[in-house]
């Protein structure tokens, strides 16, 4: 049985055209979290999903990408332009190979399958809410098997712009980009978490970029041949 939180329960809105989904989130999210999360609302298609943010406020917009009227990387690109927007996670099955690239131009924060654990999808989306953003190590492999496929000229940017970055904050955006949590890189570097959280706050200023996410597609650019 999960855990009774005292904090405030972290607010998500759901958009996904299947009402299974949908359903199964809900209770996974509802009853699996231990009163952490609450699912506030659910719409069933992007062109929705503004109108429902400004019903709901949620914390976190659970976004799927495939939808008939409107796609939720169009969708991502409109919450995210609204004052203080939401975070939205991305719900992918990584069939296009440059659908996690402008999901995170769009702002997603992160990326998560339909198939994570419970357990790990609870913890994302806490993760999210608290700004740390998601892209689990579940996910991180496949997600960074897809950007490397990319061979147009944004890697060569990407390379430029990575260069910039100190060997400690290198070191950093690798960890960043293999999936780790700011406690896990923490711990792997022997410093304090607001410390990591201060280095990340760096390295999104060098690589002009505003979340997690996008630190992780331009590391693994980079790094591509």
């Amino acid at each position: 049985m999960a855990e009774i939180s005292t904090e405030p329960a972290v607010r998500v809105l759901l958009v996904d055209d299947d009402p299974m989904v949908c359903s199964g989130l809900r209770m996974i999210l509802d009853r699996g979290s231990g009163g952490r999360v609450e699912v506030v609302g659910a719409v069933g298609d992007g062109a929705e999903a503004v109108g429902a943010v400004q019903r709901h406020h949620p914390d976190v917009v659970l976004m799927d990408v495939r939808m008939p009227r409107m796609d939720g990387i169009t969708a991502t690109r409109m919450v995210r332009d609204l004052p203080s927007p939401p975070e939205v996670v991305v719900l992918t099955t990584f069939d296009s190979d440059d659908e996690p690239f402008r999901a995170a131009a769009a702002g997603a924060n992160g990326f998560l399958l339909k198939t994570e654990s419970p357990e790990d999808l609870v913890a994302h989306v806490i993760a999210v809410a608290a700004g740390e953003g998601a892209v689990s190590k579940r996910t991180a492999k496949q997600f960074m098997q897809h950007v490397r496929l990319d061979r147009s000229s944004r890697w060569r940017a990407a390379r430029a712009a990575v260069g910039t970055l100190t060997p400690r904050q290198r070191e950093v955006a690798g960890h960043v980009a293999a999936g780790l949590s700011n406690v896990e890189i923490a711990q792997r570097l022997y410093v304090s978490p607001s410390t990591v959280k201060t280095q990340l706050a760096s390295i999104q200023s060098k690589l002009d970029v505003t979340n997690r996410v996008m630190i992780a597609v331009m590391v693994t650019q980079a790094a591509a041949n």
